[in-house]
């Protein structure tokens, strides 16, 4: 009886997580007895339980773009490598993600690789603007003049004395400053105070209340406020310099000490360009300089056709398994099928429950472990006719069957999972995919080959099929 009751029990969850994963049967079929039961225009029709809800598909499937940073890890101080990736990853995944990308991937790989996977974005130069040159933010404060002449000198030899330090560094020759640190990536104007991007807390567009012109208001966080205190406090009445990615863009005079955190980039933004430069540096600076070594594009069509193979791929493998299992092993086959119908259907929930990205390779993973759970049921089998040749009854026979094939089963299990642990670990992204979802399936194998196989097997035992031994 207890036996009975698992089986049904079995039976109810497999068929409701079958709606989870598949909900377009149930939708479609509550439609149609809906409209054949004139329910369909009544408030008490037969709902659409199971929302709809689609698989991650990876980008060999859909179709995307795919991107390989490296990144430049000489000058990263006492920081660890990890940490500078880390908040390298970070920083470009917030900045994906404020442009509405679906699904996007951004992983480390290695010791200084980034890799990005942007799906549904097969434009290449979209997806590297999307990314963009991330803004390094910077405050700085005025060099000495005897320094800045030597600076210039350094560079332009005997045509030094035709620039003067004062003339160079004066707020309305942002431009010629512009030039010559384009030139000499050499500032002979202003030096670094440590004050970053890396302190904001956040910036927004605002604007002028006398001009109306579009500014960018900054916020510092603790560290940065006390930082810009100090700064101000120490060239009242001197200028300082904003400078974006190296270049200065607005050179304001201090008039007073700041305590409050708060300061303003004015210069000549249109009201789009600095809502955009504010999305950047909300996004955050980079930690390290980031380089493209690598981009791959996927059409749509290419992903679709990939993945109509899989599909059709992996039915014609399960209807092969399927069949051969029913011939050979006969009514224990065909338990084994409907056992293996139900781990199919925990499985892909399992996919579909925790957003498991499905890409070829995670498809190959999961038919190499449909394999690994028929064979899990064929170890049973061969132990179980083993029991029934030596004489014993069904019940003895299946008992010891399990029994028997359990640690054959658990270590060939483990050894595989251990193996897609270290796949998963020490692999790149590619591979990552094809060691979770053999981990996941296998992990899966496992409980269904010990459960859901031995339920069944026990659900049908009884005197008619002692009877008919021929059966197994």
């Amino acid at each position: 009886m207890r036996s009975r009751i698992g089986l049904i029990a079995i039976i109810v969850a497999t068929v409701l997580l079958f709606f989870f994963v598949y909900p377009n049967a149930w939708n479609k079929g509550a439609d149609f007895l809906n409209k054949k039961t004139g329910l369909e225009s009544k408030k008490h029709k037969i709902p659409h339980f199971f929302a709809v809800r689609a698989f991650h598909l990876g980008l060999d499937l859909v179709g995307g773009t795919h991107l390989v940073y490296q990144a430049d890890l000489k000058n990263i101080g006492d920081q660890s490598a990890g940490d500078a990736m880390q908040g390298v990853r970070d920083v470009i995944e917030r900045r994906v993600n404020q442009f509405g990308v679906s699904e996007p991937l951004v992983q480390i790989e290695g010791t200084d690789r980034l890799i990005v996977e942007l799906a549904g974005i097969t434009d290449v130069n979209q997806a590297i603007q999307l990314i963009g040159q991330t803004p390094l933010l910077e405050f700085k404060e005025e060099r000495p003049a005897a320094e800045g002449t030597v600076i210039i000198a350094k560079h332009l030899g005997a045509d030094a004395g035709k620039i003067q330090v004062d003339s160079l560094c004066a707020p309305q020759n942002i431009v010629a400053l512009s030039t010559f640190l384009q030139q000499f990536q050499d500032d002979p104007c202003f030096k670094s105070t440590g004050l970053t991007g890396s302190q904001l807390k956040n910036s927004q567009l605002i604007f002028d209340q006398t001009t109306g012109q579009a500014e960018v208001s900054l916020t510092l966080n603790g560290d940065g406020a006390k930082l810009f205190s100090d700064l101000t406090k120490r060239n009242l009445g001197k200028r300082v310099a904003i400078y974006l990615d190296g270049q200065p863009i607005s050179i304001p005079t201090v008039q007073s000490q700041i305590d409050s955190g708060n300061a303003v980039i004015s210069g000549t933004f249109t009201p789009q360009a600095a809502k955009d430069l504010s999305n950047r540096l909300n996004a955050g600076a980079l930690p390290v300089p980031i380089s493209l070594v690598s981009q791959q594009t996927v059409g749509a069509t290419l992903g679709q056709a990939s993945l109509d193979k899989s599909l059709k791929a992996g039915l014609w493998g399960f209807l092969l398994v399927a069949v051969f299992m029913i011939v050979y092993y006969r009514l224990l086959g065909l338990m084994a099928v409907l056992a293996l119908v139900a781990y199919v259907v925990y499985v892909l929930t399992i996919y579909k429950l925790f957003g498991v990205t499905m890409t070829l390779a995670g498809i190959a993973g999961f038919v190499l472990s449909l394999g690994i759970a028929v064979d899990a049921n064929v170890l049973i089998f061969a132990r179980m006719r083993e029991e029934l040749r030596a004489g014993k009854t069904l019940t003895a026979s299946l008992q010891d069957g399990f029994n028997r094939a359990w640690y054959s089963i658990r270590d060939s299990h483990v050894t595989t999972l251990l193996s897609a642990v270290i796949l998963y670990a020490f692999t790149t992204s590619i591979v990552k995919g094809f060691a979770l979802t053999l981990f996941v399936g296998v992990a899966m194998s496992l409980f269904t080959s010990i459960v859901i196989t031995r339920a069944f097997m026990f659900a049908i035992l009884g005197p008619r099929l002692e009877k008919n031994r021929w059966l197994l």
